[in-house]
């Protein structure tokens, strides 16, 4: 049974629903959105999204444009959804409407998990 109070059952409820493995990978994102424009370092990646380090304040359901820098001057632009908030630590971030563009160039340059 899942507790939807406890921080626990939550998590473990999330990685249920994960479809994508992460890649344990460290990257700068560039994002903007919520009221906050930053720079911020990925913990880790998927093609579905990520989870980011950041002290900026971004409310759970808050919806943000990403820039991530990935292979030789190439990025993948993105919008997301602040799925997970952890308010001075990090964020974590669901892609939406990620192109067959950026997906190949995840694919290319993320390392396997």
């Amino acid at each position: 049974m899942i507790d939807d109070h406890d921080p626990l059952s939550r998590r473990l409820e999330d990685d249920e629903r994960r479809i994508h493995d992460r890649s344990r990978v460290i990257v700068d994102v560039f994002f903007d959105g919520a009221d906050a424009t930053g720079v911020a370092s990925t913990k880790d990646i998927s093609l579905g999204g990520l989870y980011m380090n950041t002290k900026t304040v971004l409310p759970e359901g808050a919806l943000l444009a990403l820039r991530i820098p990935l292979g030789e001057g190439e990025q993948v632009v993105v919008n997301a959804e602040v799925v997970y908030s952890n308010p001075g630590h990090g964020v974590g971030v669901r892609f939406h409407g990620l192109s067959e563009t950026g997906r190949a160039l995840m694919e290319r340059e993320l390392p396997m998990p």
